[in-house]
């Protein structure tokens, strides 16, 4: 075959290569770009960057539990109890009544007391007689003789029965010392109550505490005074706050530390409830935005500010974080700068895009 031909050959397939080769770059470039920058305007939502403080959040979970909680308990062993006031979350002020036992038997032993009482007051009697005194003239008894005297007549035995007989018998109304709200009544009337276990307890008004731990690295991040949000893990919507009280100074085993805070009072957070604590700290003026507002691009963080209509890309380093906010550093956005918060998914350095109003959903 002809060298010349077999060369125009050769060079001829190059050329189709090349082209080809040179297609398929600018596809794909045209691909890229058309990534890059939609043919659509994309819808976004801004705001404005200012200087503010910043509001650092510690999460941690915890435990609501009353200021003040009375265990109401009857003395009696064997008790049986015929009228009940109350019921599980009634409000009761103190010194009401909450429930009443049989007292037949308690009057009887009181009234057996009483009498035994009354005989020993006169043997005492007749035991200082015998001595050449009266009980009128106890004074000028001698403080052993008349010692000897109390215990020769019985009545120091039965001046104590008399005093625990009376104490049954009032006691026979249970009271409650506390303002509150009744919890945990479960007997019934004529039902025999085991008398080593409280027959209810009431909660108190006052406002209820909410204790949790952080680690012992946390510590620094936290002081007394610090604010706290609560929400209920049943109901979100739940929520209440208040100021931490004490923080432990020791740290356990598992390497976490007990802090307790006060919150105020809610209908619908219930002693021993389970929930989800924030702690608020301010940590100073930064830029802040939101969460949102902060995208990755090529693995780095960006903002895009809204400028003449179009998505400007600008780098930012985060510091600080809570859970809807990050405190950002940037060498290219300035005080006052139009952030988009919202729509910014898919924008890139220059993409038109269209402000509209109203919160994002």
């Amino acid at each position: 075959m002809d060298g010349k031909f077999l060369a125009g050959l050769f060079l001829i397939a190059g050329l189709t290569c090349c082209e080809q080769k040179n297609s398929e770059n600018k596809t794909d470039k045209e691909e890229s770009v058309e990534t890059v920058l939609p043919t659509e305007e994309a819808e976004v939502r801004t705001e404005t960057l200012r200087t503010v403080d910043f509001e650092h959040e510690l999460v941690s979970n915890g435990r609501i539990s009353a200021q003040q909680v009375a265990e109401l308990r009857f003395l009696s062993s064997g008790s049986v109890p015929v009228r009940i006031w109350v019921k599980n979350g009634d409000r009761v002020e103190a010194g009401a009544a909450i429930a009443m036992l049989d007292t037949f038997q308690l009057s009887n032993s009181y009234r057996q007391a009483e009498d035994n009482l009354q005989k020993a007051h006169l043997e005492l009697q007749d035991v200082l007689i015998g001595q050449g005194y009266s009980l009128a003239d106890s004074a000028s008894v001698p403080q052993d003789m008349l010692r000897l005297a109390y215990i020769r007549s019985g009545y120091n035995s039965a001046r104590i029965q008399y005093d625990l007989a009376r104490y049954n018998l009032d006691n026979a109304t249970l009271k409650t010392p506390i303002v509150g709200t009744v919890a945990d009544l479960y007997s019934k009337p004529y039902c025999t109550i085991d008398a080593s276990a409280p027959f209810c307890t009431v909660i108190s008004e006052g406002k209820p505490e909410v204790d949790f731990r952080i680690l012992e690295n946390e510590l620094p991040l936290i002081k007394t005074g610090d604010k706290v949000r609560i929400q209920s893990y049943a109901s979100p919507d739940i929520e209440s706050t208040g100021s931490i009280i004490s923080i432990n100074p020791s740290v356990d085993k598992e390497g976490t530390i007990r802090v307790k805070a006060y919150i105020q009072p809610h209908p619908k957070l219930f002693n021993g409830m389970n929930v989800r604590i924030s702690v608020f700290r301010s940590f100073g003026k930064h830029w802040v935005v939101p969460r949102t507002a902060v995208v990755l691009r090529t693995g780095k963080q960006v903002v895009f500010a809204y400028k003449d209509g179009k998505a400007a890309w600008n780098y930012v380093d985060t510091g600080l974080e809570n859970a809807t906010h990050y405190s950002i550093t940037s060498k290219t956005l300035q005080e006052g700068d139009e952030i988009i918060i919202s729509g910014n998914e898919h924008l890139a350095d220059g993409t038109v895009v269209r402000l509209i109003s109203g919160d994002p959903d």
